[in-house]
């Protein structure tokens, strides 16, 4: 492990002391006989000139050999073993005098040191989380009066980046939180034509995972040549640009009202292009299905306006008075009106049926009872074209269900499956369960629907073959008036069927818990 800055600034202060102290040490201990010998041969010099001095003053008769000798009796000479000894005290002292000195300098040094340096390194550790993003991060340092402010500096430095990101992750998390639940879709791409930002809806829309776009080019990812010409355009432009497009998503037909505009940042440096895809396609459909209505319930009121208006003209005009085409005439005149009041009849019903609020008497109900009134109602029409029942029930089903309802719905398709097939055949009426929904299928030999027809078949005045509808006596609303009741009584029809061998149409409702 790293030794911190403290530590290694202390040990090379005590390194640095301890050498120093060594070497005086050293040069002590080499200088100290040199020192010893100079001293004592000066000592040595000052005694025999004190003793000279002295027999001179005093008058002492002394001969030249005696003075020699006395002279020579104040000569010192250093003792090797004693010279040795005092050597070893001496660096005995030094060493004691030399671990002191070390102990109170480190001591002193380390003070320093934690009042200085380990400061200074907790200020710096702050300064290091904060620049890896960790601004959760304070400075604990005391110390002299720069310290203090330094590390009150960074701590407010630490709160204010602390709040700023606060601030930024809310911000982020609530544009996040509206671009993915915004319904529309939004795709951005950045100045290189590469996306950065899409949303949920977007990838749903198009069957795309985030993966497959993010940082893709947006001519790699697969999107409709459509929809890539309009982002050319508007990178070409550098405008705001809105165009309604027709795209095929999914093997669906959609249509996008698709808004697009450059992206600009400060001192309007351009970023890139933003879009913005609102689907339409509910709107547009409900406004072809109006227009539709519209002429259709023209069309259907205009022609039996007209024979009556017609035949009534021809009456009036004198053919009054042949008593067989009054009757005819007459017979016409009842049938149109009778055909008009069915229309408006069930005109009133479907508007009624797809009113807001609308809700059916649910209570148990006996599928088998339903059934069983309705083949009594139809049964005067299966005769007619010589038709015949094949009931297939092995025991009741009861639902949650408005009994008048569900005979107004099963009264319908047995209707329609008997004016969509041809004499002498057979119309097989099912009764099941499973383990949620009751079910009950009503099953023709007719001419069978295609299957691009198949989803449009609820539509109002939609006819498989109008000529026939329209002979029958059919308003092309029955189809209509049963999907709304179905649902309404949070059941599911589903249809299925192939041209020129029938058409089979299932009903399900839910079923009476068990008690």
């Amino acid at each position: 492990m790293n030794k911190s800055m403290s530590g290694r600034l202390f040990l090379s202060f005590i390194l640095l002391v301890t050498a120093i102290f060594a070497v005086l040490e050293l040069v002590i201990g080499q200088l100290f006989p040199f020192y010893l010998e100079d001293y004592v041969e000066v000592q040595t010099e000052i005694v025999q000139q004190n003793v000279a001095e002295l027999i001179q003053q005093e008058n002492i008769e002394l001969t030249s050999s005696q003075e020699e000798k006395l002279l020579q009796a104040y000569d010192a000479h250093i003792d090797e073993e004693y010279f040795g000894y005092i050597r070893v005290r001496l660096m005995l002292v030094l060493v004691f005098l030399f671990l002191v000195a070390i102990a109170v300098i480190g001591l002193v040094s380390y003070r320093m040191v934690n009042n200085f340096v380990e400061p200074i390194e907790a200020v710096t550790r702050t300064a290091q989380e904060l620049a890896v993003g960790n601004y959760y991060a304070r400075a604990f340092a005391n110390g002299p009066k720069t310290i203090v402010e330094l590390r009150n500096s960074i701590n407010v430095l630490a709160r204010s980046l602390q709040d700023i990101t606060k601030i930024r992750e809310i911000e982020e998390e609530r544009l996040k939180t509206l671009i993915e639940n915004m319904g529309s879709a939004l795709m951005m791409i950045d100045r290189e034509g590469y996306i950065s930002i899409v949303n949920k809806q977007f990838l749903h829309r198009f069957d795309l995972t985030v993966e497959q776009v993010q940082s893709k080019n947006f001519l790699t990812v697969g999107l409709p040549e459509k929809l890539e010409i309009f982002i050319d355009h508007v990178f070409l432009t550098e405008q705001p640009y809105q165009k309604q497009l027709e795209l095929e998503l999914q093997q669906e037909i959609t249509h996008k009202l698709v808004y697009g505009a450059p992206v600009v940042g400060e001192h309007g440096r351009w970023l890139g292009v933003v879009l913005v895809m609102h689907d339409v396609t509910e709107l547009i459909r409900l406004e072809q299905i109006r227009k539709d209505f519209v002429a259709n319930v023209s069309h259907e009121l205009r022609t039996p306006i007209t024979s009556i208006k017609g035949f009534s003209e021809t009456l009036l005009d004198g053919a009054y008075k042949d008593e067989n085409m009054l009757l005819s005439f007459l017979e016409i005149i009842y049938k149109e009106s009778n055909r008009l009041q069915e229309l408006i009849h069930d005109l009133l019903e479907l508007s009624k049926i797809e009113q807001h609020g609308f809700s059916v008497d649910i209570a148990p109900t006996s599928l088998q009872g339903v059934i069983a009134r309705v083949v009594d109602v139809t049964s005067p029409r299966l005769d007619e074209k010589n038709m015949q029942f094949d009931m297939q029930m092995d025991k009741d089903v009861r639902v949650l269900g408005d009994e008048n309802r569900l005979i107004q719905i099963f009264t319908n398709l047995i209707s329609n499956a008997v004016t969509y097939s041809p004499d002498s055949t057979v119309i097989t009426v099912t009764m099941k369960q499973n383990a949620d929904y009751g079910i009950v299928e009503v099953a023709d030999q007719g001419i069978g629907i295609d299957k691009h027809e198949i989803a449009r078949v609820f539509e109002r005045f939609y006819r498989i073959d109008r000529a026939r509808s329209r002979n029958s006596g059919g308003t092309g609303l029955g189809l209509a008036i049963v999907k709304h009741l179905v649902e309404a009584h949070q059941g599911k029809i589903v249809v299925t069927s192939e041209v020129g061998k029938g058409t089979k149409i299932q009903i399900q409702l839910p079923l009476v818990p068990s008690s």
